[in-house]
């Protein structure tokens, strides 16, 4: 089966930031689990490169959009690899390809009769791209989320007829329950819904960075119906000389901060179904990392750089603590101190711990030779049915709860360590066969552990197949007792202690 999945795609008015990282590394963990699943994967990100934000940014720094565009889309690209993530395509709007295809989808939904001209005034977010409805205006007639004074805009726009789906949007909440994730998120585009839609705003005349209306070229198409488009245009250039769209459409997930939360699940289903597109499986809403209270912005200035944590603890430590800290789905605070803490107790002293100690032991008693022996029934117990909990959680996009189910193995592990004291048997030439007994069934457990924790701390799994001397990553292998190891050698820590100066 295939497997398609997105995330946002990022303003390049600025440098990228852990906000970024986060929803990116959240769509790369589940594509990552869906292809040792087996599954035809295909992961697209990428950069929102036209509208208001940008242009105002470029003005700002002396530059033109498309320079300001190229700069910083870059760093967004050179993101990827640096949190490790496996996307199979980077798209940026200002792709020909994806202007041609936005006319292409645009021009088929003015034919179908749900495009109009007419006026509109409203106050508006220069920064959000949005025009603010009353609800959603913050005291002092300010933006809710960057907490700016909106402006009043009145001008001639071609418009989207929203109002005219929402009969269709309410059936589809209706019949659709996990189209949302997770559940409060669903109340709320549910709740939006209900209250009552407006038809919206298509085009802009005032700017001319951005994909050009084919039928009035005055125009061109307002930000957020250019940027929703990107996830079926990536799919008709993603690969060199192929149409993918057959082969993927529609996502199977779909990752947005609840920020825009309005376009992906009200607009977007829309329209498509104005194009006569199928819509996405599931969109999965993850809350806003908040620092000193504040949604992390660069527009705040309260971010947390990405790139400056990877530096000083690596990749796999800013993956890990994105999805244990903070339950993904939830509003959450991040900082350096709760990052820290992470690193040391858990990284470093319980899996780091565990994975050093048991190789240790197998090659001090055994010369690195794993005992062909029964495993331990507390432990078979134990992980009875993991495999197919975590499976089901990131099934839902539940990457929080599936980490701390494999995680609460992480402890048992060294619960069981502590439990049976190797070093203590190992002193008792009559013990042997309970030390091998314990040895194996510790062996067996981090084969597990590491197919299972692959996702989420790919290069400290690879350094620990490499030490155990098996690179099997399937997820039919993640039984426990499903595949015995033979042979391990001593590790480097996994996660080396962390000091400051």
């Amino acid at each position: 089966m295939s497997f398609y999945v997105t995330t946002p795609i990022y303003y390049v008015n600025a440098a990228p930031h852990l906000g970024h990282a986060y929803s990116t590394i959240g769509a790369d963990i589940l594509a990552r689990h869906q292809r040792q699943r087996g599954e035809d994967v295909f992961f697209l990100t990428g950069t929102d490169e036209h509208g208001e934000p940008v242009a105002l940014a470029a003005e700002r720094e002396g530059v033109s959009p498309q320079e300001l565009a190229d700069r910083n889309a870059a760093h967004f690209r050179d993101l990827m690899p640096a949190i490790d993530a496996t996307n199979d395509f980077f798209i940026r709007t200002s792709d020909a390809q994806h202007g041609a295809v936005v006319q292409e989808v645009l021009q088929r939904i003015y034919d179908n009769g749900y495009v109009y001209k007419g006026h509109y005034e409203g106050w508006y977010c220069p920064r959000c791209a949005d025009f603010k409805s009353e609800a959603e205006i913050e005291d002092g007639n300010r933006c809710p989320i960057h907490h700016i004074e909106l402006t009043r805009e009145q001008e001639e726009n071609w418009f989207f007829k929203l109002s005219a789906f929402q009969e269709r949007l309410e059936q589809l909440y209706v019949d659709r329950p996990d189209f949302v994730l997770p559940a409060h998120r669903f109340n709320e585009a549910s709740s939006f819904i209900s209250g009552g839609l407006q038809d919206v705003s298509l085009s802009r005349a005032k700017f001319t960075w951005g994909v050009p209306v084919p039928w009035d070229p005055d125009h061109v198409f307002y930000v957020w119906f250019d940027a929703l488009l990107n996830y079926y245009s990536g799919l008709t250039y993603g690969r060199d000389g192929e149409d993918l769209r057959d082969r993927f459409w529609p996502p199977a997930f779909h990752i947005i901060g609840k920020d825009i939360l309005k376009f992906h699940c009200v607009f977007w289903p829309a329209l498509l179904m104005a194009a006569g597109l199928e819509l996405p499986r599931h969109i999965f809403v993850h809350g806003y990392l908040l620092m000193d209270g504040e949604k992390m912005s660069k527009s705040l200035g309260n971010v947390l750089d990405p790139i400056a944590v990877i530096d000083s603890f690596g990749s796999d430590a800013l993956r890990f603590y994105c999805f244990r800290d903070v339950s993904f789905g939830q509003d959450g605070s991040v900082s350096t101190t709760q990052f820290e803490q992470r690193y040391e107790s858990e990284l470093a002293n319980e899996l780091g711990n565990l994975a050093s100690r048991t190789t240790n032991m197998l090659v001090r008693y055994r010369d690195g030779a794993v005992p062909d022996v029964t495993l331990d029934a507390t432990l078979v117990e134990a992980f009875d049915g993991l495999s197919d909990e975590v499976a089901e959680l990131l099934s839902r996009a539940e990457l929080t709860r599936a980490l701390d189910a494999i995680w609460q193995r992480v402890r048992r592990l060294n619960g069981y360590v502590t439990e049976t004291e190797p070093w203590q048997l190992a002193k008792d030439p009559a013990r042997a066969g309970e030390l091998d007994r314990a040895l194996a069934s510790l062996a067996e457990g981090l084969r597990v552990l590491a197919i299972l924790l692959h996702p989420y701390v790919p290069k400290a799994v690879a350094k620990l197949q490499d030490a155990l001397g098996d690179d099997e990553l399937s997820f039919a292998a993640a039984g426990y007792g499903d595949r015995r190891l033979r042979a391990v050698n001593a590790i480097e820590p996994l996660f080396p202690r962390h000091t400051t100066t």
